[in-house]
């Protein structure tokens, strides 16, 4: 047989495999139950006790898999192990206990197409070029699930977020990216929002997920699930803990995603799995409940809307976990994992790996929480079609925050984030020399070099069936 033969009939067990994920959910929940999906789960954990030296040691081994959960719109500060006083997150919370937490990290954007596009290539918002609503992520991008495959993993994608469709640039490198059936389940609430309309729940990815290690468990395999419910502040009655209001509702939702994700790790150590595959947890961006007056996100980048969690948990426990207080950026998140795996890098990245902070996080000789710089960006006019652009930058430099209008840098607003962490306070007058030489950094950070493709920057024809999905998720695309 030759090799394109063989590729061929790979190719076409991967297709009839993708298939199987759409259809298969059902004989997933016959299994587990849709009661045990609502109600968390919780058991001992099988792993045996690791070290700083096994965590270096990852990348010599041969065995291990590698599952990429992002939880879309889930802001830092409403999880556990960053300090909420609510019990939202305590799946979440173990894999943080037993793993590696950051404590300081931030997205760089607050609309999740650009933002993802920045964490999967590790290219701030103005190299990807990926900044309005018809921006597509350039074919040339390279991007990890292309280097898992490359490595031999199986690779798949399961989301429910239209902004990162495979018309979008973001498939690359999947054998099987879907997004699952929509299952109607009367069990789940929602916020009265009228323009948050999509049909569907997590579950639907939860099963297609347990469908996926059904089918290729015994593979090597790279699987990234999109999960949108908190995004949705959509949850069940079973796993609400807390009142009805917004604030409340998306508590409630996270506990509910919370829950699957029990289920989905359980899962894992049902079938010999944790112990050989490393969880890598993050967010695309937060959500803000009034703060500088304003509500839901893709509108700014203060940091209620850019301040992420990312957690990594190893096919072993660290006893105790390891936290980053370093300043990081999702930029970084590709680089650290890459080099972790002891796979190829990225190339010419904005981000870097954290494993030099992570060895000095566990030897105690990180430094402060206010190191390092950071950029976050949106186009503020990123959905009004025709509009010209209206750039707004954040440029984080130890314990400075300038938020930059591009468009009038005199409105420029500067925070001392070591004193007010919530930015409440502008002290752009009191310090106009800061403002200066940190609005020189903005401004010459939207005159970035182009990214290792070059020029190329596409744009795709969003037909009107994908706008109403895009809308209906709540975005005011025009």
């Amino acid at each position: 047989m030759t090799d394109p033969e063989r590729r061929e009939r790979r190719a076409g067990r991967l297709r009839r495999s993708a298939v199987r994920l759409a259809v298969g959910a059902g004989a997933a929940l016959l299994v587990f139950g849709l009661y045990a999906l609502l109600t968390g789960g919780g058991a001992r954990d099988p792993r045996a006790r690791g070290s700083l030296e096994d965590v270096l040691a990852l990348r010599e081994r041969s065995d291990f898999n590698v599952l990429f959960v992002l939880v879309d719109t889930l802001r830092a500060d409403h999880l556990g192990s960053y300090g909420y006083e609510r019990d939202t997150s305590p799946n979440l919370d173990a894999l943080a206990a037993s793993g590696i937490r950051f404590a300081g990290q931030i997205s760089q954007s607050s609309w999740t197409k650009c933002s993802m596009a920045s964490l999967w290539t590790g290219l701030y918002p103005v190299r990807t070029r990926v900044l309005r609503a018809y921006d597509m992520l350039s074919p040339q991008a390279r991007m990890p699930a292309e280097i898992f495959q490359e490595a031999g993993f199986r690779t798949a994608g399961i989301w429910r977020n239209g902004w990162i469709a495979p018309n979008f640039g973001f498939s690359q490198g999947f054998e099987i990216y879907l997004s699952p059936k929509p299952r109607r389940d009367s069990r789940l609430r929602r916020v009265q929002a009228p323009n948050i309309t999509a049909q569907g729940s997590d579950a639907d990815i939860l099963v297609s997920a347990l469908e996926f290690l059904r089918a290729h468990g015994h593979e090597r395999w790279f699987l990234y699930l999109h999960l949108m419910d908190v995004h949705q502040y959509a949850y069940s009655e079973e796993t609400a803990l807390f009142g009805t209001n917004y604030l409340d509702s998306y508590d409630n939702a996270i506990r509910w995603v919370d829950s699957l994700l029990g289920h989905l790790f359980a899962a894992l150590d049902e079938r010999g799995l944790r112990e050989r595959t490393l969880i890598v947890f993050s967010s695309d961006h937060g959500e803000a409940f009034g703060e500088h007056d304003g509500e839901g996100h893709a509108r700014n980048v203060y940091g209620e809307v850019t301040t992420t969690p990312l957690i990594l948990s190893f096919p072993f426990r660290l006893e105790p976990g390891i936290v980053v207080r370093e300043r990081s950026e999702n930029v970084d998140l590709w680089p650290t994992v890459l080099e972790l795996v002891g796979l190829p890098a990225l190339p010419d990245t904005d981000g870097a790996s954290l494993v030099p902070q992570i060895a000095a996080a566990a030897k105690d000789t990180g430094g402060g929480d206010e190191d390092g710089i950071a950029f976050a960006q949106i186009d503020q006019t990123w959905g009004r079609n025709g509009m010209q652009p209206r750039p707004m930058v954040a440029f984080n430099d130890g314990h400075w925050r300038l938020i930059y209008r591009a468009a009038d840098p005199k409105r420029s607003e500067l925070f001392d984030i070591a004193q007010d962490r919530k930015e409440r306070n502008d002290v752009a007058a009191e310090n106009p020399e800061v403002v200066e030489a940190l609005a020189a950094r903005a401004s010459a950070y939207l005159e970035s070099p182009p990214p290792p493709w070059g020029d190329d920057a596409p744009t795709v024809e969003v037909d009107e069936m994908l706008m109403n999905q895009l809308r209906a998720l709540g975005y005011g695309v025009q």
